[in-house]
């Protein structure tokens, strides 16, 4: 069966408390509901100060999943590593892992804009030696024994669920990122499709004598949404997407690459580009692919759009995928 993706950072720049509050609720009630019809993964991110509302606490949200799903993993890409200190970040992985019984997966990156890091008056120059000491850290914090940090003894309780740790990915798209994810034998995550990365990272877990994997998006991987009418579903909603494009657009310089890159000033260019697709169930079934990421509510999408692309994708893609499947095997 292809990865099933449900994608949530509840965006939303028009939103009230009240609004911001229903949608969070909406988006858990989604997970819920993609939980009971087997799709893979909820996907949720981290950003900071986004006058947007971009999600800053990825594993409150998670937490809030997990609680109403039986099954269904919680993808966090990416925790800003540097952003958190390391004995609560790995305690706070420790509990969610075991209240849901190993469905978290974090993915550490760093991130790459200063002015989150203004806000927590971390140091932007030291982000690659403090993504270092995190991931030595939590790893070391994990096996509930003792260890020194910053010279001091400490222990970390309780122990995670998950054995040895819970899944812990690397992720980036810097030979640094690479190296790092091989010295300390972590699966590796690249941020977008980049073979040459992932070359060099099995170059790296030979020089360290270490093993690892990789989990690397497609070439292609766009975000889906599914409607009966798709002319008419981008002239009334295609602004929402067009919010989100322009904002990682406007955060991305030159040397960041990503697996959701958009240069669209316009819906129109947008729609041409294929980065964000509004599919007819059909349509969807016809693009075959290894990832299915629907993202149901975009850039401040209308909670009950959002439903009804949802209730499509499960209701008259999810089945034929599965005959598909079947016939297949």
């Amino acid at each position: 069966m292809p990865v099933t993706v449900v994608r949530f950072n509840l965006v939303d720049p028009d939103a009230t408390p009240a609004s911001l509050s229903a949608r969070y609720k909406a988006a858990v009630e989604m997970a819920a509901y993609a939980d009971d019809r087997s799709l893979t993964t909820v996907q949720t991110e981290e950003h900071h100060g986004v006058a947007n509302n971009w999600l800053p606490s990825p594993f409150a949200f998670a937490g809030a999943v997990f609680g109403a799903t039986r099954h269904i993993a919680v993808t966090v890409s990416a925790v800003i590593g540097p952003l958190h200190d390391p004995l609560r970040l790995a305690e706070d992985i420790a509990v969610l892992d075991l209240l849901s019984g190993g469905r978290l997966v974090t993915v550490a990156g760093i991130g790459y804009r200063p002015e989150e890091y203004a806000l927590f008056d971390v140091d932007w120059k030291r982000r690659g030696r403090l993504q270092d000491e995190l991931l030595e850290t939590v790893l070391k914090a994990w096996t509930g024994e003792e260890f020194t940090y910053r010279g001091r003894t400490v222990r970390v309780t309780p122990r995670p669920f998950s054995d040895p740790h819970p899944l812990l990915l690397v992720g980036g798209s810097s030979k640094a990122a690479a190296r790092r994810a091989a010295r300390l034998g972590l699966p590796f995550f690249p941020s977008a499709h980049l073979p040459e990365l992932e070359a060099y990272y099995k170059e790296r877990l030979i020089e360290y004598d270490t093993e690892g994997w990789t989990m690397m998006p497609a070439a292609e991987t766009p975000l889906l949404h599914i409607a009966e009418d798709p002319d008419r579903a981008w002239a009334e909603y295609g602004k929402h997407f067009l919010h989100e494009a322009r904002t990682y657009a406007s955060w991305q310089s030159g040397d960041i690459r990503s697996a959701v890159k958009s240069a669209a000033t316009t819906v129109e260019e947008l729609r041409a580009e294929g980065v964000y697709r509004i599919l007819t169930p059909d349509a969807c079934v016809a693009q075959g692919l290894d990832n299915y990421v629907l993202h149901p509510l975009s850039g401040g999408m209308p909670v009950d759009e959002g439903w009804r692309s949802l209730h499509l994708f499960c209701e008259n893609v999810l089945p034929r995928l599965n005959d598909a499947e079947n016939l297949g095997g």
